[in-house]
């Protein structure tokens, strides 16, 4: 990996965030509040496009970005785009997240292993994709939740087993701190948008499917457990309610806490962080222990996060 392609990387992706905005402000490329959403101003949406466009320059620069990565980011990226302008059905993007996904399993070798482990995968895949894009919800929360897990992978992947370029996850660390510049503040200047949730999802996905099938370890899941618990739960819960999972909400447990404590956003969001990276501190601890360790650390894990859940939702959940 070049390091001066790392080193221009960060001043070249502020520009293009700075030039974005400009053309988002008179184009018109706002999120205006309404009665779901938390923020109380209009912003711009769709600022996370530069992290397509950081891998897009990435693999201009370096061997380290598949075809089929590329075409993944692409497709996913151009998909969020057009959903940012105009609201795309759901048929026609869970299609393009299927082909995205599989894009994805071509590239890592997902489809040699057994047909459960591929169903699996998929499910996680898919899900982890929509997680990014329904937990994008307040200031903060996209860039600082996925500089925990990229920091996390980096360390795992440069002192505990190598299963990609440093490369790759450096890049989208450098654009999730650009990011932040705009967006980890009290009032964002912008969103990520569809075009830089769902990106910066589709490349997690890779990253821990990878490092799943170079380790042959599907204890790495609990990378993605603070926000796999919240969507799952969450689901569940509007299922109760007999409400349309398809639809917009706030019923995500920070939303439902700041909407009843008005507790600000990023103390919520180091909240997250902090939750997601005790848990990848023991991740990593205990990495190479056996099976029966992994078992009962995965489940000591989903049972406290969902009695954290419960318990909390439980308690504001009328408050709103």
């Amino acid at each position: 990996m070049d390091n001066y392609f790392l080193i221009a990387l960060g001043p070249a992706l502020l520009a293009i965030e700075l030039g974005y905005i400009r053309f988002a402000k008179s184009a018109g490329v706002l999120d205006n509040p309404n009665n779901r959403s938390l923020h109380e101003n209009p912003t711009i949406r769709g600022g996370g496009i530069i992290f397509p466009l950081a891998i897009v320059l990435l693999y201009f620069f370096s061997s380290e970005v598949s075809l089929p990565l590329l075409s993944a980011i692409v497709l996913i990226a151009i998909v969020g785009i057009v959903d940012d302008m105009k609201d795309l059905s759901r048929l026609l993007r869970f299609g393009a997240q299927a082909l995205v996904v599989f894009l994805i399993f071509y590239d890592v070798g997902v489809f040699a292993h057994s047909w459960w482990v591929i169903v699996l995968l998929l499910v996680i895949a898919v899900g982890t994709v929509n997680a990014y894009n329904f937990m994008d919800g307040i200031n903060g929360i996209t860039s600082g939740y996925s500089l925990v897990l990229l920091l996390s992978l980096l360390y795992i992947n440069s002192y505990v087993v190598a299963f990609v370029g440093d490369g790759l996850i450096l890049t989208m660390i450098i654009a999730l701190l650009v990011f932040s510049v705009f967006n980890f503040r009290t009032k964002a200047l912008c969103f990520a948008g569809d075009v830089g949730s769902l990106s910066i999802g589709v490349a997690v996905i890779y990253l821990i499917v990878k490092l799943t099938m170079i380790s042959h370890n599907y204890f790495s899941i609990l990378l993605l457990s603070v926000y796999g618990v919240d969507s799952v739960l969450t689901i569940i819960h509007r299922l109760w309610l007999k409400q349309n999972i398809f639809k917009a909400h706030r019923l995500h447990l920070y939303q439902v806490v700041i909407a009843a404590t008005k507790m600000p956003h990023l103390r919520m969001v180091f909240l997250y962080m902090l939750a997601q990276a005790i848990i990848d501190a023991l991740v990593i601890g205990l990495f190479h222990s056996d099976i029966w360790v992994h078992l009962w650390l995965t489940t000591c894990v989903f049972g406290v996060l969902s009695l954290i859940y419960v318990f909390v939702k439980r308690k504001y959940f009328n408050s709103i």
